[in-house]
């Protein structure tokens, strides 16, 4: 079974809390009816993203065994083969479909995650291998997920907070290559990586962050003018949590955001803390 987990990337589904963003930002979290929309919403999209690691690794499986750290993933080890894994994502697809179903997903909700689908497909297939395009996919998944999480449930999201979760997924994106061509190793197979350098990508990384914050700041003072007097002194907290991110990335770390993120504890917390302070005062009127 846990081979089947780590094909399926289960520790990656953290990405898809994401999705409850417009829920818990709109104060409608304690909605009975949008709660358990959004959160079959979520498992439905979460078992999507399954199936594209699952496509991805049944692609790679031949370069990722030449790999010095891919080459231990399930299907490149030969741990699964390569049916067992057709197999597992049809049946994971039929269950994102019922879970849509029964959440009542609209139209909407369904081309959306028809979209993430056949992008990622798109990127898998060859995408993945050309400079900016790949980062742009990368990036275009964070959004997609805040963008069907607002339309599965019907709710107006500001546009300073999607432009602060683009610029915040084009810094990790860029970040997640930035580390990728510093650890670039002998039999290392991704191709887009002869096309950075590591100064442009220091250099985009963080104009990206910077926007991330100045954009986060700017939807703070509208819904602070909206009635949420004290959201400005979040601000601060955010701002910590992108530079702890950052120290941590130009540490030892491959990049990936969700794996600085389950590894280190100073930055779980903060998150944590951030969670609880805004969730205070969207619904505790602090």
């Amino acid at each position: 079974m846990k081979k089947y987990l780590y094909l399926m990337r289960v520790h990656h589904y953290i990405k898809n809390i994401l999705i409850f963003m417009p829920l818990i930002f709109s104060g409608n979290l304690t909605d009975r009816r949008k709660f358990t929309a959004t959160l079959l919403g979520m498992i439905a999209f979460s078992l999507v993203t399954s199936a594209v690691y699952i496509i991805n690794d049944i692609r790679d499986a031949e370069k990722d065994r030449m790999h010095p750290t891919k080459k231990n993933r399930p299907i490149a080890s030969g741990a699964v083969t390569p049916f067992h894994a057709v197999v597992l994502m049809v049946f994971i697809l039929i269950a994102a479909e019922v879970l849509l179903v029964v959440s009542d997903a609209t139209a909407g909700s369904y081309a959306l995650v028809i979209l993430y689908l056949f992008i990622n497909v798109a990127y898998s297939m060859g995408l993945k291998d050309v400079p900016l395009l790949d980062v742009t996919i990368l990036a275009s998944g964070f959004l997609l997920r805040v963008l069907f999480g607002a339309v599965l449930t019907g709710t107006e999201v500001s546009e300073w907070l999607y432009l602060t979760v683009l610029s915040g997924a084009f810094y990790f994106s860029l970040g997640k290559r930035r580390n990728e061509l510093q650890k670039k190793k002998d039999g290392d197979t991704r191709k887009v990586l002869k096309y950075y350098t590591r100064d442009f990508l220091d250099k985009n990384m963080y104009m990206c962050l910077a926007l991330l914050n100045t954009f986060y700041a700017l939807w703070c003072k509208d819904i602070t003018n909206a009635g949420m007097e004290y959201a400005m002194w979040t601000v601060p907290i955010v701002i910590l949590i992108c530079m702890k991110y950052s120290l941590t990335v130009e540490g030892n770390s491959e990049g990936d955001p969700v794996e600085v993120l389950l590894h280190d504890r100073v930055l779980m917390a903060l998150c944590v803390v951030y969670g609880i302070v805004m969730i205070g005062m969207l619904y505790l009127g602090a």
